[in-house]
């Protein structure tokens, strides 16, 4: 049995097998923070990741991205104050949220594993971090939270869009899923989890967008 990669217990069960698709690929359910995660074996090599992220559609002035983007901006930025510093993490190879808070009067730097290297952005400090469409790609999301907090200032925001499996009726005609570097999957239960985790607060915007405050 694999440990869970957020919480790293070893309380995961087998949750679903896909034999149709991905050859048997494992995904498993924590029964303690309630992530879903694939196998290790089937985790994308960083090629395969690469060419799916190229194949996104990342116009930066694309106004139905913006309008997409918008739904996690919006809220956060209605926490923030003037000349707030900011971290875009996981911002793709077009990274239209950077543009629009730089255009709203943001300090914004950016990260991106495989688009935007520069390491010494993970070792600043930040008012609020934004994380869209991107914490499902995370390979090892127990490491990627806690780097979270490390980045956090006190009294500081972290946005995360990525769709929740709450409300999914069937895990295996689910979309996302289907996706092979989307590894890990989050519920309402899992985002109080790493809120308890971390001593944060958590808001729910809407059904896919959470907003954590560090105390």
């Amino acid at each position: 049995m694999e440990l869970c990669r957020l919480c790293r217990t070893d309380n995961a069960s087998i949750f679903y097998v896909d034999d149709e698709l991905n050859f048997g690929k494992i995904f498993f359910l924590c029964n303690c923070c309630k992530l879903i995660f694939v196998e290790q074996d089937s985790l994308p090599n960083p090629e395969v990741e690469k060419d799916r992220y190229l194949s996104h559609n990342n116009d930066i002035d694309d106004p139905e991205y913006q309008a997409f983007l918008s739904k996690l901006w919006n809220p956060m930025e209605k926490r923030l104050s003037t000349g707030s510093s900011g971290l875009d993490y996981g911002a793709g190879p077009g990274p239209a949220l950077l543009h629009m808070m730089s255009r709203s009067g943001y300090v914004v730097q950016m990260y991106d594993p495989f688009f935007s290297t520069e390491i010494d952005v993970l070792n600043k400090t930040y008012d609020f971090i934004v994380c869209t469409e991107t914490a499902e790609h995370f390979h090892n999301p127990s490491k990627d939270f806690e780097q979270f907090d490390q980045m956090l200032k006190p009294n500081g925001f972290l946005g995360v869009m990525t769709s929740f499996t709450d409300n999914v009726k069937k895990f295996e005609d689910w979309y996302y899923r289907r996706d092979p570097t989307h590894v890990s999957f989050y519920s309402t239960q899992t985002m109080h989890w790493i809120a308890n985790k971390m001593n944060w607060h958590v808001d729910f915007m809407e059904d896919n967008i959470v907003i954590f405050s560090k105390n």
